[in-house]
């Protein structure tokens, strides 16, 4: 006759059901999220970092509530970045932002940095390099030379990893942003999108002559698929 110790059972089942929840919690934590940015003139699909939970949640956030909807790209400086979502250029230009919307705790991240095509977080001066909650941009930028970027380390006392250098001379981006301003996504299909946006007639201050709408949606992971492809 086979004896059964259902204490220990009970027990094992326990054990065997908090390590899926674990499991099934890592492999969620692990999955991207995806974001499709639409303008006039193109469009592109961005990865958001799952290093930056702050500024991920706070842009996916935005993203479902239809908030970028009614703002435009504002700041187009070919050579630097493409700035949007400015709450001014909302159509309800009565509408003020709650005191804990306008800005959010830093995410430095090693690893993450101001390459063309990465999309980070814009703020105000401020001595904790706050971001602003609203108020994102993508990377343009240029191409660097060693030395220049030997000056840049001098000026900011920063350092460069190697990667970083390769990146620069190669890829190019905005490299005296590092440290100073939150990475939280990057461009994984339609980069081209950058020279598209910063082909727009603008004026000395990168306000374009007509205004550059957005449509943002966060995708669903069949249509991450399709469109990745």
């Amino acid at each position: 006759m086979i004896s059964i110790n259902f204490t220990n059972l009970k027990k094992s089942l326990l054990l065997f059901a908090a390590l899926l929840c674990l499991c099934l919690g890592a492999f969620a934590q692990s999955k991207n999220t995806y974001v499709k940015i639409e303008t006039p003139q193109g469009w592109c699909v961005v990865k958001l970092y799952n290093q930056t939970p702050v500024h991920r949640d706070n842009f996916i956030k935005l993203v479902k509530s239809h908030y970028f909807d009614a703002t435009t790209l504002n700041r187009i400086l070919k050579g630097f970045v493409i700035q949007g979502g400015d709450p001014d250029s909302l159509y309800d230009k009565g509408r003020t932002l709650k005191p804990e919307m306008k800005w959010i705790t830093p995410e430095f991240v090693a690893g993450l940095y101001h390459r063309r095509g990465v999309v980070a977080m814009g703020r105000d001066a401020n001595k904790t390099e706050s971001s602003y909650t609203t108020q994102f941009y993508i990377v343009d930028g240029r191409t660097w030379t060693n030395d220049e970027l030997d000056a840049i380390e001098k000026k900011y006392n920063t350092h460069f990893t190697e990667a970083q250098r390769n990146t620069y001379r190669s890829v190019g981006g905005t490299p005296f942003l590092d440290g100073h301003y939150t990475v939280f996504g990057e461009i994984v299909k339609g980069i081209e999108l950058i020279d598209q946006v910063t082909a727009v007639t603008v004026d000395k201050n990168g306000n374009p002559a007509t205004p550059v709408w957005m449509k943002l949606t966060v995708l669903k992971p069949q249509e991450v698929a399709k469109t990745l492809k």
